[in-house]
């Protein structure tokens, strides 16, 4: 297990090796391998642990009676999930979570996570002030989709997605974590309109696209 790795991680900031070496154990921590599109947790379960991605990373996944699927949103290394149903004891699990691709997960128990010891130690503290720093960009992250689906049209909600990409790289040259599939079953709509989409904007010079990377351009080529 690469202690320096998690160390680095969002849940684990601000917290030495040493630090971590003695929590471990207090949150009975244990590692799993998964396969690509493995599946992690299932819908309908309920859980007690949340998840920490090593390596790899995960979709979580609403399924459909009919068979139909849809990408809620992808968990990358570093990342956690399942942490909401894991804080609410007997709440059921309503997606699916699988792995993206070969994954590496280690999982916490959150009833440990979030009691501090008997001794109150300073690096648990930090550790739930991470928690609910994470809980608070995962609800700006789910507006955010919100905001991508709530138009009408394919284009309109892809403009709505790009756009957001190209602010949080900081640059209009980008990649999405997505392939096609996903990134139709993200944005909510049919993989074969969203590719037909993508290739209007790109003859009309709005976008260049290869695979999930993108630029964005302001106007079209002369």
């Amino acid at each position: 297990m690469d202690l320096t790795f998690i160390t680095g991680t969002a849940l684990f900031q601000g917290i030495r090796e040493e630090e971590l070496r003695l929590l471990l154990p207090c949150l009975q921590a244990r590692e799993h391998m998964y396969q690509r599109e493995e599946i992690i947790l299932s819908a309908g379960n309920t859980v007690a642990d949340i998840g920490l991605v090593l390596s790899g990373s995960v979709n979580i996944v609403l399924n459909f009676y009919w068979g139909s699927s849809h990408i809620l949103g992808r968990v990358d290394q570093g990342s956690i999930f399942a942490e909401n149903y894991a804080a609410i004891q007997g709440q059921e699990l309503l997606c699916d979570v699988v792995a993206a691709e070969d994954t590496s997960v280690l999982f916490l128990n959150m009833n440990r996570l979030m009691t501090t010891c008997e001794k109150g130690c300073a690096f648990h503290q930090q550790l739930i002030r991470n928690m609910l720093r994470i809980s608070a960009r995962k609800n700006l992250g789910l507006s955010t989709r919100m905001m991508h689906i709530a138009p009408k049209t394919i284009r309109d909600r892809v403009l709505s997605y790009l756009s957001a990409q190209a602010l949080e790289n900081g640059s209009p040259h980008f990649r999405i974590p997505f392939d096609r599939r996903e990134l139709a079953e993200y944005l909510g709509v049919d993989r074969s309109a969203l590719s037909g989409e993508l290739g209007k904007m790109q003859r009309e010079g709005l976008i260049l696209c290869r695979k999930n990377e993108f630029t964005l351009r302001v106007r079209p080529p002369f």
